[in-house]
This record gives structure tokens, sequence and C-alpha cells, in this order.
């Protein structure tokens, strides 16, 4: 076996020692069957809370179990493959099994970064929001840009994303946006884009076509279980009614049904503007009990509440990640370092390499380049 080619079996197992360390392999058959037989007890959607949270926990078992099992049964073919067609001198053989075990790496680096989600509520949906910062019409525009950007990628992983409430801007663009996306792992992935991003280019509202600056900001919160009270007194909220602001036309509704809720303690607010002000309520209910779930969190450990308290106004010295169109093609998280000249594939909803990057950091505390260098 070539020595290029020993390398990529090295790395894939150290992907699949990996996924067994967080797999807890020697338990996570017995427990699949464990959740098997829950599943089949017909008493169990007596309480479809817990009903819900079991399938979902039992489907992201299996999914991993699936998954390992997938990686380690095509190293074995592909390796089998190799061996025999280098016994036969069939380089054709040898090519084909090379590339496929090249292919199958990078499936293995791609469950070993979600195995990294293993925080408390990563595998909740999640509430994500856009709010236009310093730039006036050049932000808002500059929002619903990203509000799109994550759209699309939110889709494209299979996720469903349902829009909660929006403020159109006055003259272009949205002043803010909530969306909920749904499915395994959307805090997990999402969370890591929490924070100010920075958009440099040609303003297409400027007639002198300058070069303009615009900053907009990204929250990403978990959908609260319903195993976790939390207890919200009446007179600590405020609720309000009024009539929704949106983009125009149909979809502007004629009645005060859009709900407002203000947590007075905190300050925080939180909207909805569907058609039905009962489901407004209750969607804005649900969102601040997430807010306030993730507050919680956040104050756990000191660097996570010490960077929600820099969060600050979305504007310099704030920023995440920069989108650069002009007078050069880049974007660049400033957290990491990774970067890319593909800025229409990013706009587009290319994020998992800036996700990916982010989330090992968090949990290993180094950049993948410091890593690197200390495995070097």
């Amino acid at each position: 076996m070539k020595s290029e080619t020993a390398a990529i079996v090295a790395d894939i197992e150290k992907s699949l020692a990996l996924l067994r360390q967080r797999l807890n392999w020697d338990t996570a058959e017995a427990r699949l069957e464990e959740f098997n037989a829950f599943a089949e007890d017909p008493e169990l959607w007596n309480d479809p809370a817990r009903a819900q949270k079991l399938m979902r926990e039992r489907q992201m078992l299996s999914d991993a179990v699936e998954g390992y099992k997938e990686l380690s049964h095509s190293l074995d073919d592909h390796r089998e493959l190799i061996e025999l067609g280098e016994a036969e001198g069939d380089d054709e053989i040898v090519a084909e099994a090379e590339a496929a075990l090249a292919t199958l790496r990078e499936k293995a680096a791609a469950k070993e970064v979600e195995a990294l989600l293993s925080g408390e509520a990563d595998g909740n949906d999640c509430y994500l929001e856009v709010h236009a910062g310093a730039g006036g019409t050049e932000s808002c525009d500059w929002a619903q840009m990203l509000a799109r950007m994550y759209v699309r990628w939110a889709e494209a992983h299979g996720y469903k994303v349902e829009l909660q409430s929006e403020s159109g801007g006055e003259e272009a663009g949205i002043k803010s946006a909530t969306y909920l996306v749904k499915g395994g792992n959307a805090y997990g992935w999402l969370k890591t884009e929490s924070g100010v991003h920075r958009l440099v280019r040609i303003s297409p509202f400027d007639s002198q076509a300058r070069r303009h600056t615009s900053f907009s900001s990204v929250w990403v919160y978990p959908v609260v279980d319903d195993s976790i009270e939390i207890d919200i007194p009446a007179n600590d909220i405020r609720i309000d009614t009024y009539r929704s602001s949106g983009a125009g036309g149909q979809h502007v509704n004629t009645t005060d049904s859009a709900v407002r809720i203000t947590h007075i303690p905190t300050g925080i607010v939180v909207t909805s503007s569907e058609k039905s002000q009962h489901q407004n309520r209750a969607n804005a209910m649900a969102a601040l009990k997430a807010r306030l779930y993730d507050l919680e969190m956040k104050k756990r450990t000191a660097a996570i509440q010490e960077a929600h308290e820099a969060k600050g106004e979305a504007g310099w010295g704030n920023q995440i990640r920069s989108y650069v169109l002009q007078p050069y093609q880049m974007v660049k998280d400033l957290r990491t370092g990774v970067e890319t000249s593909d800025t229409g594939g990013v706009l587009d909803g290319d994020l998992d390499r800036f996700m990916a990057a982010a989330l090992a950091q968090e949990v290993t505390g180094k950049t993948r380049a410091e890593a690197t260098a200390e495995e070097v």
C-alpha cells in the first residue's frame, strides 16, 4: 500500500476511534435495543412529549450507530480491494479503491465533527434571529442576505425552516427576522453562527458606486425541551398586540394579531406575526422560554458568560466573520482563521467549513491550525 494511501487509512481509523469513544460503543447497540423496546410499547404515546423526546434520541443513536458501521465496513472493503488489486497487478482496481478511500476520509471527518455535538441542547431545534446593525439601508439589505444564506444552508441539510416574525426595512431588506429551524442537531450546528457579521461591497444603493461596510448580528438559541421546567411569573412579562409590518401586499395583517412579549427583569423581547393571535402568543412564549433557558446556559461557564456580555452592538469590534465582495472576494472567520474566496457559494449557504472549525475550537479550545501543529 502506498504511503499516501496508508496515511488516508490512518486518518479514517482515527475518526472511527473517536466515533467509538463518543458513542460508548460497547453499550451503544444495547442502548439502541432498549430504545426500540420502548418504541414498541403501546402506552408510550400516552405522554406525547416524552414519546417525541425518546423517538428523537432513538433516531439520533440509530443514525450514529449505522453511520459508524457503514464507515467501518467501507474501509475494510476498500482495503481488501487494494490488496486484491496489488496481488493481481490490476492498477485500475487499486486506483478506484484509493479514490474511494479519499472520499471516505471526507465522510469520516464529517462524522467526527458531528460527534462533537454532545452539548446539553445540541440535538434540539433552534431559533435563529437576524438583526440589521450599523449602516441603515445597507445593513437592512445585508440582514436579508444573511437570512437567505441561513435558510439555504438549513434547507440543503434537510432542516425545516419556519419564519416566526419579520420586520421590513424602510427602503430595502429587513430590520430583523426570526426563524424556527427544526431537525436533529439544528442548535448544535447553528450555535456557532451567533455574533456580528461584517460585509464590505460596492453599494447598490449609492449612486456614486462607493464601497460601504455594513453590519448585522445573528443570534441562535435552542428550543427548550418539554421536560425542562421554566417558570415565568405573569407579572414578569408584558404582552402587547400590534399590526404586523411585513413587506406589503397580501402578507400584511389587517388586524392587530401580531404579539410582542417583553420579559421585564431581563429586557428580552420576542415577537411572532403569523395570522393567528392565539398561535402568535404560543410562539412568542415558547421563544421567550428558549431565550431564558439560553441565558441560563450561558451563565454556567465564565467564558461563555463573558462572550454573551460582550456581545454589544452590531458594529466594529464584535465581529466573528467578515465577507468582502470588493475590492477582492474573501470570506474569513475571525475566530478560527478559516477563509475562502468562494463568496457566492458561502452566501448561497455553503457554511459547513466555518461551522465545523468553530465547533472544534469550542470543544478543544484550539483552532484547527493549532491542533494540526500539535499533531505534527
